[in-house]
């Protein structure tokens, strides 16, 4: 199994944020995060990538214990990670993100005040531009790009990591009806593309159930369900908790 994780539980202040998560995410699978607001969603990310401590349980990782390793280790184990709110630099082109993520992935950081890139770098970090349709907008400023392409630098930044697991937080969110087709479309060839494990936490849920091939439901930080569209979709206490409409239950 690519991830796993046994029995997480952070809480913050008394209130168990998330409590006794067990869940596994196989190789290269495809899947979903839903639940309402305060759900637990974005905190189990945090603890699966050491942005958080956890409180108890386990964050297994290709058959390895990471649970103490610090943010940047898990990186360079291979877990990835792009946020709801895309983090670059806003002044830097495209490119020079994707340069300057090439460059940290290497161990060479020293090497970013020279005015020459090390060799090879300019090349890798074009081709995870194209990856992500960025090539047209490489020398661009982080800036002004559109909502959506600054979405995809910040997956781009994550992907010139080389990551082996992906997590991405509401790739979707700020977007009109349209962009979110074509970033999810997007998404999923990058899935296919790279043979990824990828989880994404998301709230359109006719793009939940047309994407992903398995949902886990998190509410109020424990595991309510999980299974293939078709049964969460069916599912009572899912559509009690969350889903609350006759349409998804059809």
């Amino acid at each position: 199994m690519s991830l796993e994780v046994r029995n997480l539980t952070k809480a913050f202040g008394g209130v168990k944020a998330i409590d006794d998560v067990s869940l596994v995410f196989p190789t290269g699978s495809l899947t979903a995060i839903i639940g309402p607001n305060g759900a637990g969603k974005s905190t189990f990310f945090n603890l699966i990538t050491g942005a958080f401590p956890v409180d108890h349980g386990q964050v297994i990782f290709e058959g390895r214990d990471v649970t103490h390793l610090s943010r940047a280790a898990r990186v360079r184990e291979g877990i990835g990670r792009a946020f709801q709110v895309a983090s670059c630099f806003p002044t830097m082109t495209v490119l020079e993100n994707l340069m300057a993520a090439v460059t940290s992935h290497i161990g060479r950081w020293g090497n970013l005040s020279h005015r020459a890139p090390l060799p090879g770098v300019r090349e890798r970090a074009m081709e995870v531009a194209e990856m992500v349709g960025l090539e047209r907008v490489a020398d661009v400023e982080a800036s002004i790009l559109s909502h959506g392409d600054q979405k995809l630098l910040d997956i781009a930044l994550a992907l010139a990591l080389e990551p082996r697991v992906l997590l991405l937080d509401e790739p979707t969110a700020g977007m009109g009806p349209e962009e979110r087709w074509r970033m999810i479309e997007r998404v999923r060839a990058l899935w296919e593309r790279q043979k990824l494990t990828l989880v994404f936490i998301e709230h359109d849920m006719d793009i939940v159930f047309s994407v992903a091939a398995s949902i886990r439901v998190l509410c109020y930080g424990r595991v309510l369900a999980e299974g293939t569209p078709d049964e969460i979709r069916s599912n009572q206490a899912v559509i009690d908790a969350y889903l609350g409409t006759e349409e998804h239950a059809a």
